[in-house]
C-alpha cells in the first residue's frame, strides 16, 4: 500500500503542470497552483521545519480556515517527519491552549482566519510560529521569506504505520480528544476514490473544516491519490459564487447546508410552485436544469451527505431535482471509512452498506459496532478511553442505535445515551422526531427534550427566510397554524409515550459561534439543554401548542 505522499509525488513527476490548488485571494484575485509548485512549497516549508532541531515525529499545530496552503502544509509536515494537529478554525482562546499543551505541540502554522485578535492568547509565548499566505498580521516566519531562503528538502515519504495526525474532537459533548490517525488509517479513505471513481477530471469545492476528518477523507486525499482540481471558497458571503465558479464535479455538504440550499430556492420560488412544475414532464427538464445552475451544482455527478441525521424529505427533494445524494456514517475515530450508499443504490432513510474491509455488527443493546481499516490507533494519552471506545476484537464502540436491511444496509435510530425517561418511565428516542420536526419547510433546526418530564417536547430554530417573514401578529399567527398541523400529523404517527405536547420557537439560532453546534454542525445537545433548562417549567405551564420564546 502506498501513503498519500507517494500518490502527490506521482503527480508531481508525471502531472508537474497540472493545476492541483484553486485560491481566490480578494478583490477578483485567483491563484492557481500547480503540482510543480505545490510540492516545492511543501518541500521548502518541511526543510524548514527541519531546520527547527525538532524531535521526530514532534507535533506541529495547523491553525487556518480552509484554504490552499493549508493542504501544502499538511504536506510539509508530513515530509519533514511530524504529526500534524489541525485546529478548528473557530476555537475559543481556551480550548485552543488546552490542545496545544496537551498535544505537546512544538510549532503553529497560522493561516487565513476570522477573528484572530480574540483567540491568539490561546497559543503560547514562545512557541515557534509559521505564517502561510492570507495568514492575519501577527508575529512568525512568513511564508515568502522560507521560499525564498530554504533549499527543498529531498525524498520526505512516511512508513505507513508512522503516526500522521492528531485530530482533536468532543463530539457533542466533553472534553476534546486527540485521535490518532497513521499514514495507513488515512489511506483506507481511497474508498471513496474506488467508490466514485475519482479522477484528473473532477473538481471539487473544500469548504467543511479540514480540521475535522470528513474533508480530508472525501477532500483532501482523495484528490492526492487521483488527481483534480480542488478550490476554495473566499468567504461565507461568496460561497454560491465560489461554487459556480468551481462547478464541483463531486460535492459533498452537512444536512445544515443542504437544508440551507433549499430554503434559498424556496425564497426566490414558493414550494408548491416548484412542486407543481417539476410534476410537469414538460417543464421537469428545464427547472431542475435552472434550479441546479443557480445552486452552482449542475455538473455534479455525485453528491454525498455525511456528519448528521439528514430528513428522507430533503433527500427526497434533492432527487426530484435530479440530484441523488449518497448518504454516509462514519466518525472521527475510523477517519470517516465506514458506511455510505453507492450510486444509483440509494435507499431513504439507511446511510448504505459497509465499505470494502468495513465489517459491522449491532449489539444486544442496538448500538452499532464497526471494524474498519480506518480505525484509530487510539486517543492520545488517553489509554482508558481507547479501552472504553474499541473492544478487544478491534470493534469499535460507536454509541449509536442502529438496525440493518436484509441486504445490510443500516438505518441509524439514535444515540445509545441520548435515550431519554419521561415521568411516566416510559424512553424515547429524540433523533428520528428531531427529523420529522425539520421536514417542515420553515424549520431549520430541532431539538427534542423532556427527561423526567410527563411528555417530551420540541425546540425549533427557524430558517433565516421565515423570521425575516414573521413581522408582525398575523405573520406569526400563519407559521404558528403551519406549525401545529405538522405537529398534529407528526403526532399521529408517534407511539403515545413520544408525542410531543409542545413546540418552542426559540428566538437565536445555534450556532458553532455560541457553542451550540459543533464544529461540524452537530447540535450540541447538553449544552442546548442546560441553556434553556430555566424555561421548561414554564413552557410545561403554557397551554398553547406552539410557544414562541421571547
Amino acid at each position: 500500500m502506498q501513503t498519500h505522499l507517494d500518490y502527490v509525488f506521482d503527480h508531481e513527476r508525471n502531472r508537474p503542470d497540472a493545476v492541483w490548488l484553486i485560491q481566490p485571494m480578494g478583490a477578483g484575485e485567483v491563484c492557481r497552483l500547480t503540482w510543480r509548485e505545490c510540492v516545492d512549497q511543501a518541500r521548502r516549508v518541511a526543510s524548514y521545519l527541519d531546520g527547527l532541531g525538532l524531535p521526530h515525529q514532534s507535533q506541529i499545530a495547523l491553525f487556518a480556515k480552509n484554504n490552499a496552503w493549508w493542504f501544502i502544509t499538511d504536506l510539509a509536515i508530513h515530509m519533514a517527519g511530524h504529526v500534524s494537529v489541525p485546529l478548528y478554525p473557530t476555537l475559543t482562546a481556551t480550548t485552543i491552549r488546552q490542545i496545544i499543551e496537551h498535544s505537546e505541540a512544538k510549532a503553529i502554522v497560522i493561516g487565513k482566519l476570522d477573528g484572530f485578535e480574540q483567540m491568539e492568547a490561546g497559543i503560547p509565548e514562545g512557541l515557534p510560529r509559521i505564517l502561510m499566505p492570507l495568514a492575519p498580521v501577527t508575529t512568525g516566519t512568513p511564508w515568502a521569506q522560507i521560499l525564498a531562503t530554504t533549499p527543498p528538502i529531498v525524498g520526505g515519504n512516511r512508513e505507513l504505520d508512522d503516526l500522521a495526525t492528531l485530530v482533536y474532537t468532543s463530539g457533542s459533548t466533553g472534553v476534546p480528544k486527540g485521535v490518532m490517525h497513521s499514514f495507513r488509517t488515512m489511506m483506507a479513505a481511497k474508498v471513496y476514490v474506488d467508490r466514485l471513481k475519482n479522477s484528473v477530471d473532477d473538481r471539487v469545492l473544500s469548504y467543511l473544516p479540514l480540521a475535522h476528518v470528513y474533508e480530508r477523507a472525501v477532500i483532501e486525499i482523495p484528490t492526492m491519490i487521483a488527481g483534480g482540481e480542488v478550490y476554495f471558497t473566499e468567504s461565507l458571503e461568496t460561497f454560491v459564487d465560489d461554487l459556480r465558479r468551481a462547478r464541483p464535479t463531486v460535492f459533498v455538504s452537512v444536512p445544515r447546508l443542504w437544508l440551507k440550499f433549499q430554503q434559498a430556492v424556496f425564497a426566490k420560488m414558493p414550494p408548491a410552485q416548484l412542486a407543481a412544475m417539476l410534476a410537469n414532464p414538460q417543464l421537469q427538464g428545464t427547472v431542475r436544469q435552472k434550479v441546479l445552475d443557480g445552486l452552482g451544482l449542475a455538473s455534479v455527478r455525485h453528491a454525498g451527505t455525511g456528519s448528521a441525521p439528514i430528513p428522507e424529505g430533503l433527500l427526497t427533494w434533492y432527487r426530484d431535482l435530479g440530484l441523488d445524494i449518497l448518504e454516509g456514517y462514519a466518525m472521527t475515530e475510523n477517519f470517516a471509512v465506514s458506511h455510505s450508499t453507492l450510486p444509483g443504490q440509494v435507499k431513504i432513510g439507511y446511510c448504505g452498506t459497509p465499505h470494502e474491509g468495513v465489517t459491522q455488527r449491532i449489539a444486544a443493546n442496538g448500538e452499532v459496532l464497526v471494524k474498519s481499516p480506518g480505525n484509530m490507533l487510539g486517543y492520545y494519552k488517553a489509554p482508558e478511553l481507547t479501552a472504553q471506545m474499541l473492544d478487544s476484537e478491534g470493534y469499535l464502540h460507536t454509541g449509536d442505535r442502529g438496525e440493518t436491511d436484509a441486504g445490510g444496509s443500516l438505518k441509524i435510530t439514535g444515540r445509545v445515551k441520548e435515550l431519554f425517561k419521561t415521568s411516566k418511565g416510559k424512553y424515547v428516542a429524540p433523533a428520528p422526531i428531531e427529523n420529522e420536526l425539520l421536514i417542515h419547510d420553515d424549520v431549520e433546526q430541532a431539538l427534542v427534550s423532556g427527561a423526567s418530564m410527563p411528555q417530551p417536547f420540541g425546540m425549533v430554530v427557524l430558517s433565516d427566510a421565515a423570521r425575516a417573514r414573521v413581522t408582525d401578529e398575523a405573520s406569526r399567527a400563519a407559521v404558528t397554524a403551519s406549525l401545529v398541523a405538522h405537529l398534529q400529523k407528526l403526532n399521529e404517527r408517534l407511539d403515545p409515550h413520544e408525542r410531543l405536547e409542545r413546540v418552542v420557537v426559540v428566538s437565536s439560532p445555534w450556532t458553532i459561534e455560541n457553542a451550540m453546534l459543533t464544529p461540524t454542525m452537530k447540535i450540541r445537545r447538553d449544552v442546548i439543554e442546560r441553556n434553556y433548562e430555566g424555561s421548561v417549567e414554564g413552557w410545561y405551564g403554557d397551554p398553547n401548542t406552539i410557544i414562541w420564546e421571547s
